[in-house]
């Protein structure tokens, strides 16, 4: 049987279905394809997971002719190869791919959600956004959203009538346990020229944007740090001031407080997070953050914010806290509970590695999808 995956952006196919595609190919019989806009990552795609790939140019944001030549493109990419299953991620890809799938009769269309716009945004632009999402479900045969959160919001909106199938415990890419282990030697040794001796670290990794919470996390680290100068904030990612900007102070405590260092995209985000103390992820609105699985495979307890997937992946008080989104004062003060109380550490990071393995391992996240894709194409079959 044929399946084809796609996103919007061809970095969400490499990170999402790391491995995933070639296991569906070579052990599990499928035949796989996989589409997103171009890019080098695409071609990483098809070289690792050995994949025939598409790319069709695909916006992010609204963009009425530029969508409908995306959609003529998906529309002809499935009239020539006819898969039986269409599976697609991220919002642009969803509404596009679902809508092309159904109009070429593909008998099983399934759309992931991993996370919704529309619930931090107003006005026309939350219309539009709810409209869209229910437009993408109304094509879906199948919905699976990626935690129960999202799962919650498509019910309370009333975004679809149709069942709802969170896979696992959530979360679509899961973890390579073996590449996230705090002990391996070459990570260690990494680990050690970034790590500061005596200075208390907190690290953030993601997209240095407003809606990461990167405005309240600077002030609630500034204020802090003028009372505890021994520590320090990692910033790992790059800012999109185009999409989502920073306040100008936010970015001028960035570039003039020597506390604050910002070092950009980082390949390998392991021996940051082993040279850090606390991950601070205080984010307003997320679909299941895979950086809070990663920090806490490393071993590092977590502030997350009240949010989808952030409130799953952490249970307040036992390998994380849990504080109110877009507030600068709890922020501060959970930070600050962390130095004070250094035993409260030890306690939150023995607890954070077990809590990840048991829910999150990739091996267990795959097969929950392989047997729901079993599941949906014998159904079909058998209609």
């Amino acid at each position: 049987m044929k399946l084809i995956r796609t996103s919007t952006v061809p970095g969400s196919l490499n990170n999402f279905c790391r491995d995933l595609l070639k296991d569906l190919q070579e052990n599990e019989g499928y035949e796989v394809e996989a589409i997103s806009s171009p890019g080098e990552a695409l071609k990483e795609v098809k070289e690792r997971e050995g994949v025939k790939t598409y790319a069709v140019p695909m916006e992010r944001h609204i963009s009425p002719l530029k969508d409908l030549r995306s959609l003529w493109g998906l529309i002809k990419i499935f009239r020539k190869e006819k898969p039986d299953l269409v599976h697609s991620i991220t919002p642009k890809a969803g509404l596009l791919s679902m809508m092309a799938a159904k109009i070429c009769g593909v008998p099983v269309r399934l759309h992931t959600f991993t996370g919704l716009v529309f619930p931090t945004a107003t006005g026309l632009k939350r219309r539009i956004l709810i409209f869209t999402d229910r437009l993408t479900c109304l094509c879906a045969t199948h919905i699976v959203p990626e935690g129960n959160g999202v799962k919650q919001d498509l019910e309370n909106y009333k975004i679809t009538s149709k069942p709802l199938k969170v896979l696992g415990y959530g979360n679509i890419r899961g973890i390579d346990l073996q590449r996230f282990d705090p002990k391996l030697p070459e990570v260690m040794e990494e680990a050690d020229k970034i790590r500061k001796a005596d200075i208390f670290t907190f690290i953030f990794i993601g997209r240095l944007v407003r809606d990461k919470g990167i405005n309240e996390l600077i002030e609630a680290f500034s204020k802090l740090n003028k009372e505890f100068p021994n520590t320090r904030l990692l910033l790992v990612g790059r800012k999109e001031q185009d999409l989502d900007p920073l306040k100008a102070e936010t970015l001028n405590e960035i570039e003039n407080n020597p506390s604050i260092e910002a070092v950009g995209n980082q390949k390998d985000v392991r021996p940051w997070l082993l040279a850090s103390d606390i991950f601070v992820f205080p984010s307003y609105r997320e679909g299941f953050p895979n950086v809070v699985i990663e920090a806490g495979a490393m071993g590092l307890p977590s502030i997350v914010t009240d949010i989808n997937g952030s409130r799953e992946i952490i249970i307040n008080g036992k390998n994380g806290v849990i504080i109110p989104p877009k507030n600068s004062d709890a922020l501060y003060q959970a930070m600050k509970d962390f130095i004070t109380f250094p035993d409260k550490i030890k306690e939150l990071g023995r607890n954070a590695r077990p809590l990840i393995t048991q829910r999150y391992e990739r091996s267990f996240v795959h097969k929950c999808l392989k047997d729901y894709y079993k599941k949906i194409l014998n159904h079909s079959q058998n209609k």
